[in-house]
């Protein structure tokens, strides 16, 4: 009998029509071997602890036996990249394996990434490389970790099977999980191939999984797109909070349940720099860090024409006039708690600009920064304000700060604790993935299991591991990441 026989796998994507995905077998790596598995992850679902405690484990992600409840197929859809449309978009290296259910019944997406070559691979080869592999590892766990609402990776896996990039790399293998692999452009790809029966069924499809609160609604179609807008700019509002920039929002990369999507570029502010770009393809800066709001309703703008055939403009065009209100509502909630400044009092919003003009003009570490808030209750202001280059600006903003504090009904102590909760020390910072990645050429992959391990509780001291929330080295400032994966 399979080990998988004890769980609740289903695969519901592979009933929908063929037009929506081609069946294919995942091409296995030479010496394939895990890296790192998500243990507590992995728990919630009722697998093993430890991978090598089940070698049908191994054999069932890696390709080399596909047990029989998983039906393993490439998606097809489109999308807008850079702004452009493209047709010939889908699964180029990833496969939706099946669906598995959690000990509270909710289904979780099985995706193998690296699996090989697709119908929809175009030139590329359809592998993942290591490098590319460590980071969305530990990036979509350390926004696990933040509350970001985001995709899981439930183990790595590396080989001994060589693919070019710039070079030659490290073959490799993620299991990610999702709430869907759905993305805006499912809907854009049917909606410009005139699929549009298929486009109902989709959307159907998506409000019974995803959305069953919009099946008893007036107009289904409008609510699910307008709980997708909202959902977007809940994860919008989150990255510009915590200063994180995605580098890479092609509507292929949009979840339509507003997770957190295909992890490339990405990047972690350092100094704060409005303007931020990760991906060094982004000539433009398209996706920089302070444009991340406007593309997300940019993105949204290109799923809704898409849906036009099933939904009013009205209702449409009402969604998107209130994602900036919902947006602004979730970053002002946010920064709040940050902040301690729970209440809302005449001159908050001057100070909050002040603040972020501040940073910006004296390129101080953001995280740091806003760390450094949370400990006033037992350091001294000076702290805060020997941060900056213009300190008798920085004194002034201090001051103004901690005279608003006073104005909360919590004493520091209380406020500080809950500021502490919110404002991470640590956080994945270009340069501690990039070490990373560069001890795994000797077969070390100790600082990726150090990593996972204080992401996943980043607002937590480690006093032993302090030297990893410290200010990045010159070298480590603003890295500008490539695609290539």
């Amino acid at each position: 009998m399979s080990f998988w026989n004890a769980f609740s796998i289903t695969t519901r994507y592979a009933e929908l029509p063929r037009s929506f995905f081609t069946y294919v077998q995942p091409t296995p790596l030479e010496n394939t071997r895990w890296v790192i598995w998500n243990s507590k992850l992995a728990t919630q679902f009722g697998l093993p602890e430890d991978p090598e405690s089940n070698t049908e484990l191994l054999s069932s992600f890696s390709g080399e036996h596909v047990p029989a409840v998983f039906s393993p197929l490439a998606m097809k859809y489109a999308g807008h990249q850079f702004g452009g449309y493209n047709p010939d978009l889908g699964d180029g290296r990833g496969l939706l394996l099946a669906e598995i259910k959690d000990k509270e019944g909710n289904s979780v997406d099985l995706h193998l990434k690296g699996a090989g070559l697709t119908p929809y691979s175009r030139s590329g080869d359809g592998r993942a490389v290591l490098r590319s592999t460590i980071r969305e590892y530990l990036c979509s766990e350390a926004m696990a970790g933040l509350g970001i609402p985001t995709t899981r990776a439930l183990g790595m896996m590396t080989s001994d099977t060589p693919v070019f990039r710039e070079g030659y790399e490290t073959g490799a293998l993620l299991v990610r999980m999702a709430e869907t692999h759905i993305r805006f452009g499912h809907f854009e790809h049917l909606f410009y191939s005139n699929l549009l029966s298929e486009q109902k069924l989709l959307a159907d499809k998506v409000i019974e999984w995803h959305y069953p609160q919009c099946i008893a609604k007036d107009k289904p179609y409008a609510a699910m797109f307008d709980e997708i807008a909202d959902k977007t700019a809940y994860m919008i509002a989150y990255w510009q909070a915590v200063g994180f920039a995605h580098g890479v929002m092609n509507t292929d990369n949009m979840s339509i349940t507003g997770q957190t999507f295909d992890y490339g570029p990405f990047g972690f502010l350092d100094d704060y720099e409005p303007s931020y770009i990760c991906n060094h393809s982004d000539y433009q800066g398209r996706y920089a860090f302070n444009q991340q709001p406007r593309i997300g309703l940019w993105n949204l703008s290109a799923l809704a024409h898409s849906l036009s055939s099933l939904i009013e403009k009205s209702d449409l065009e009402s969604s998107l006039e209130k994602y900036e209100t919902r947006l602004g509502h979730y970053f002002s909630q946010l920064m709040r708690k940050k902040l301690g400044l729970l209440s809302k009092q005449e001159g908050d919003s001057r100070l909050f600009e002040s603040m972020f003009e501040l940073l910006s003009q004296n390129s101080v570490d953001y995280t740091r920064f806003m760390r450094a808030l949370s400990y006033l209750d037992s350091q001294d202001k000076q702290t805060v304000v020997d941060l900056f280059l213009d300190r008798e600006a920085a004194t002034l903003w201090v001051e103004l700060y901690l005279a608003r504090c006073e104005k909360e009904d919590k004493s520091a102590e209380i406020r500080c604790k809950e500021m502490r909760r919110v404002n991470p020390k640590y956080i994945l910072r270009n340069y501690l993935a990039q070490q990373a990645i560069n001890k795994t050429k000797d077969g070390d992959y100790s600082e990726i299991k150090t990593l996972s391990m204080l992401l996943a509780s980043p607002f937590d001291e480690h006093p032993r591991f302090e030297s990893y929330a410290q200010l990045p080295p010159e070298w480590g400032k603003k890295m500008e990441i490539s695609c290539s994966s």
